[in-house]
């Protein structure tokens, strides 16, 4: 990302919006505006296989592995506003496990670009699924989206459901129904 291009555009952006990008508050903004994009969209520069460096493990049991309540931060690509949630992850492994911090940061990178929920959730759930050969996976995110509640309709409660389920979440409704009977129980 090139900072001082990005800071420029922040200066010239105050300025259409009617601001002087030089008085004392918004001196340093536009630095300040690119730092913070270059955390935000720092999925797009994040590799999925060197995230996960080898933390896939060799496992004899096929239980059900369940993360649950991962607290996930994006931004919406049609208005660059944030939108903020929690994420449920479960799988069956056949034979390997994910590290379990991976998946929190899985969740990340996909989250750390302009998104769509619908989308993030569908590529949390194919990430999982690719690098540990998973007999299924489940992903259910929950998020309030500003761009719903500061302008548009302005609905201060609303909170979007998203899921994906491939394989046997799938397939077999029983087991999608144990997975989504786990991540709705209290801790």
């Amino acid at each position: 990302m090139n900072h001082e291009r990005v800071e420029q555009l922040i200066h010239e952006l105050l300025r259409e919006l009617g601001e002087d990008p030089d008085r004392e508050g918004l001196r340093d903004t536009p630095r300040r505006v690119a730092k913070a994009f270059e955390f935000l969209t720092s999925g797009y520069r994040q590799d999925v296989e060197a995230l996960i460096n080898k933390a896939v493990f060799k496992a004899e049991w096929n239980n059900m592995i369940i993360s649950r309540d991962i607290e996930v931060y994006s931004l919406c690509e049609h208005h660059m506003l944030p939108f903020f949630g929690h994420c449920h992850v479960g799988y069956i492994a056949q034979d390997k496990v994910l590290g379990l911090s991976k998946i929190a940061r899985i969740i990340d990178l996909h989250a750390r670009r302009f998104q769509i929920q619908e989308r993030l959730t569908a590529e949390i759930a194919h990430t999982i699924m690719h690098h540990t050969g998973a007999e299924g996976v489940g992903v259910v995110i929950e998020c309030r989206h500003l761009c719903n509640m500061m302008r548009g309709v302005e609905k201060q409660n609303s909170i979007m459901t998203t899921s994906s389920v491939l394989g046997s979440f799938h397939n077999d409704l029983s087991t999608r129904a144990e997975f989504l009977s786990l991540i709705a129980r209290n801790p």
